[in-house]
């Protein structure tokens, strides 16, 4: 092999390997953020964690089908993880509102909560297409 070859041969492997390790590091330290205790003593996933527990009861299958057709846009690899996010902010609310079931209000809602605000244009177009009606949470997008 050429010497030339062989040394950029090296230079993208350097690259790929720098660049994989960025982007993973990027994803755990977002990890680590979420662990940190808050004010509360609690973390963000102990909180998760205990509005999933709390509101397991209350779900029912027309909701649990709601919430996999809520979570369908995420790529497969962050499903899991979105839905477990989105679950508890949909089973706070429910909880919150005093209901006994969770219901397709309280889905919604629950998905328009725990959507970070960059993502709301695809949420919008993704509820469109689905033919969701959120006219009564529009107030929660505009903030």
């Amino acid at each position: 092999m050429d010497q030339g070859i062989w040394f950029y041969f090296i230079l993208f492997w350097a690259i790929v390997m720098v660049g994989s390790m960025a982007i993973g590091g990027f994803f755990m330290f977002r990890k680590f953020l979420k662990v940190l205790p808050m004010r509360d003593g609690k973390s963000k996933l102990d909180w998760q964690n205990y509005w999933v527990e709390r509101s397991r009861s209350m779900w029912n299958e027309e909701s649990k089908a709601l919430l996999n057709e809520l979570v369908s846009p995420v790529p497969t690899a962050f499903r899991d993880i979105a839905k477990h996010s989105i679950a508890a902010k949909i089973g706070q609310v429910a909880i919150e509102q005093g209901a006994s079931t969770v219901t397709r209000d309280h889905c919604i809602e629950g998905y328009i909560r725990a959507t970070p605000k960059r993502d709301y244009r695809s949420l919008v177009s993704f509820l469109d297409r689905k033919g969701i009606d959120y006219s009564a949470y529009e107030h929660l997008l505009n903030k």
